[in-house]
């Protein structure tokens, strides 16, 4: 059985994937339909539900995306995984970079990992210049 690292990133890179090939139908399938993304930002928290983020989505195009997977996590039907991550958009004419830490939980649902929840916060400063990746 591969070790939790390599399930986390194995589903990482599905996400990124569907995420810069705008392949909507893959990106519902990875998402639990209670998704909610909890996020930081300069403006504040929020938060944004499955369909309000599949809509957002919509309107941007993700050029690039490099991960780290940090740590991971497994129970029976929960793993949780720490990912660093940057990427790079074009968002209303602008492009966006930004460089973040994630905690995704993934739940096993009829077999398959689901994403149920995603927070993100801005990366410490000085950790994007590290950033290997996938």
């Amino acid at each position: 059985m591969a070790d939790n690292r390599e399930v986390i990133a194995g589903l990482e890179r599905e996400w990124r994937d569907a995420l810069c090939g705008k392949d909507m139908e893959r990106l519902r399938g990875l998402m639990h339909p209670d998704f909610v993304l909890i996020g930081t930002r300069t403006a504040g928290p929020f938060l944004m539900h499955r369909d309000e983020w599949l809509d957002a989505i919509q309107r941007r195009e993700v050029e690039t995306i490099e991960f780290d997977i940090k740590d991971a996590t497994a129970f029976d039907n929960v793993m949780i995984g720490t990912v660093h991550a940057r990427w790079r958009l074009k968002y209303l004419g602008r492009v966006i970079e930004d460089c973040v830490l994630l905690t995704d939980v993934w739940v096993k649902e009829d077999g398959r990992w689901v994403a149920i929840r995603r927070h993100s916060t801005p990366a410490p400063a000085g950790e994007c210049d590290n950033l290997k990746g996938e």
